[in-house]
C-alpha cells in the first residue's frame, strides 16, 4: 500500500481544542466606529420551495448593491436595507430552483413568506459530460485570475460559532468581522477585525472538560478553497484524489459541473471527499461540498485537537464543510461557509461517552473597494488564536446589531438567548 508523504496545510489545523484550565490572552476589541444616522428598513421572513419545503442557507441578495444576508437552518431570514436602497429588487437564489426576483416595495416588514420554483431537468449535452475531470480542475485552477478579484477588498462579515454538549448549546458567540481579503493570487494572509461582539459560554455544562473553539473567523476565511487552494488543490492534488462528473445543475440560471472527488485509495492520510460545482460557461467554482474522510480517525481527529486530558480518548465522528460563492460584477466572491464538527469523548473510568457538536458559519454581508492598508492594521486585529468565547462581552442589547444584516437565530439557538438575557436581568435585579 502506497503512503503519500501528505500533511494537511496550516489552514486546516488546530480548528478546535480541548484543555484543562489553561487560558491565552485575548487582544482587545478597539472601541466602536460611529455609525452613520442612516434610516434602516427591515424585512423578516421565510424562503420556501414550491412543494412547502424549507430553503436552508438560500441568498438573498439587494441588486446594485453588495448588500446581502442568507436564511438559517429553519428558511427564515432578517434582512435589513437602507431606505435610500429600498426601490431596488431583492433577488433570492437556492441551488436547483429558479432564481426570483422581487421588488423590495413589495414586501412587508416582517411575516414574508417567499416561494421559489425548483428547476426542471435539463438533459445535459453529452460533450458536457465527457470532459475529463481533471481537465476541469486544471481550468479551473487557471482561470482563478479570472473569475476572483483581482484587487484587495474589504469584506463586512455576519460571523455565528456555536457549541453543543449534545442537544445543549453550552456556547454561543456573534460578531461582526471586518476581513481584509486580498487579492486572490496574493501569497499573504486575509486579516480580520472584530467590530461588534457578543458572547455566553456555560462552563458548568462542560464537565471538567474546557471546550473551546480556537481561531474564529480564520475558520471560515480559510474555507475559502479559491483563495486558499492549498487545502485541496496541492502541487499533487492529482495523485491524491480521484475526479469524475457526475451531473449538471442549475445554479443562479447558469449551468453547473458537479463533480465528485475523493482521496484514492492507497492515500492513508485522512483528505477529503465530496462536490465541487464549476461553472461550465467560466469554469469558476460556484460551491463546494465536502467531509474529512475520517477512516483513519486517530490522525483526523490530530488536525482538529490541540490538548486533552491525558483520560480523555477524542474521536471525530463528522467534519463537514460547504463553501458558496456571489457572482458580484462578473467576479466571484466569497458568499457563505458552514463547518460542522462533531467529537466524542471517551473518558476512562466512566460509564458514558460526551458528544460535542460545533457549527462555525460567516456570511458576507458587503463588499467594499475601499481599502486601507494603515487604518486597517492600527486597529486591534485578531490573531489566528483568538478563542472568541473568551471576550467579556454577553448577549443584552436587543439592538446591538444596528444597521448590520445578521443570520436569523435557530429557534434553539434563540431559546438560549433568551434563557442567558433572562439570567442577565435576574443577576442585575439581585445586584441592586
Amino acid at each position: 500500500m502506497k503512503t503519500l508523504n501528505y500533511k494537511p496545510n496550516c489552514y486546516s489545523l488546530k480548528l478546535l481544542f480541548l484543555l484543562s484550565g489553561l487560558f491565552f490572552g485575548i487582544p482587545t476589541i478597539s472601541a466602536e466606529t460611529p455609525q452613520q444616522n442612516v434610516e434602516i428598513v427591515s424585512y423578516t421572513g421565510i424562503v420556501i420551495s414550491d412543494n412547502s419545503e424549507i430553503l436552508p442557507y438560500a441568498v438573498l441578495s439587494v441588486e446594485n448593491t453588495n448588500i446581502s444576508t442568507v436564511t438559517n437552518s429553519e428558511g427564515q431570514f432578517l434582512l435589513k436595507v437602507p431606505h435610500s436602497e429600498t426601490h431596488n429588487n431583492l433577488l433570492i437564489t437556492f441551488l436547483g430552483h429558479e432564481n426570483l426576483r422581487i421588488p423590495l416595495t413589495s414586501l412587508y416588514p416582517s411575516g414574508n413568506r417567499i416561494k421559489l420554483k425548483q428547476t426542471s431537468f435539463i438533459l445535459p449535452e453529452i460533450t458536457v459530460l465527457k470532459q475529463e475531470p481533471e481537465l476541469i480542475i486544471r481550468k479551473m485552477m487557471q482561470n482563478r485570475s479570472l473569475n476572483y478579484s483581482s484587487k484587495d477588498k474589504m469584506m463586512t462579515a455576519f460571523y455565528r460559532e456555536t457549541i453543543k454538549r449534545r442537544n445543549t448549546n453550552v456556547s454561543l458567540a456573534e460578531a461582526i468581522v471586518e476581513v481584509y481579503k486580498r487579492d486572490y493570487r496574493s501569497a499573504l494572509h486575509d486579516m480580520a477585525a472584530l467590530y461588534k461582539l457578543r458572547k455566553s459560554t456555560d462552563y458548568s455544562r462542560l464537565d471538567t472538560l474546557v471546550f473551546k473553539l480556537m481561531g474564529g473567523p480564520f475558520n471560515s476565511i480559510y474555507v475559502d478553497i479559491m483563495r486558499y487552494p492549498e487545502l485541496i488543490f496541492t502541487s499533487d492534488v492529482f495523485e491524491n484524489y480521484e475526479f469524475k462528473v457526475v451531473k449538471t445543475v442549475q445554479i443562479n440560471n447558469r449551468t453547473a459541473l458537479v463533480v465528485n472527488f475523493h482521496q484514492r485509495p492507497y492515500v492513508t492520510e485522512p483528505l477529503y471527499f465530496g462536490l465541487l460545482y464549476i461553472d461550465v460557461d467560466s469554469y469558476a467554482l460556484v460551491r463546494a461540498e465536502f467531509d474529512l474522510d475520517l477512516t483513519n480517525n486517530e490522525e483526523a481527529t490530530r488536525i482538529f485537537v490541540r490538548k486533552k486530558p491525558l483520560n480523555a480518548r477524542v474521536k471525530t465522528t463528522k467534519a463537514r464543510y460547504i463553501i458558496d460563492y456571489r457572482l458580484i460584477d462578473d467576479l466571484w466572491h466569497y458568499s457563505y461557509s458552514r463547518i460542522e464538527l462533531d467529537l466524542r469523548i471517551n473518558w476512562k473510568r466512566k460509564l458514558f461517552n460526551t458528544y460535542y457538536n460545533t457549527v462555525i458559519e460567516m456570511a458576507a454581508t458587503d463588499w467594499s473597494d475601499n481599502t486601507d492598508k494603515q487604518t486597517f492594521r492600527s486597529k486591534d486585529r485578531i490573531r489566528q488564536s483568538v478563542v472568541i468565547q473568551d471576550e467579556a462581552m454577553g448577549f443584552s442589547d436587543p439592538e446591538f446589531w444596528g444597521e448590520f444584516n445578521i443570520i436569523e437565530p435557530d429557534k434553539s439557538i434563540e431559546n438560549a438567548i433568551n434563557k442567558i438575557q433572562k439570567q442577565l436581568k435576574k443577576r442585575q435585579v439581585e445586584n441592586n
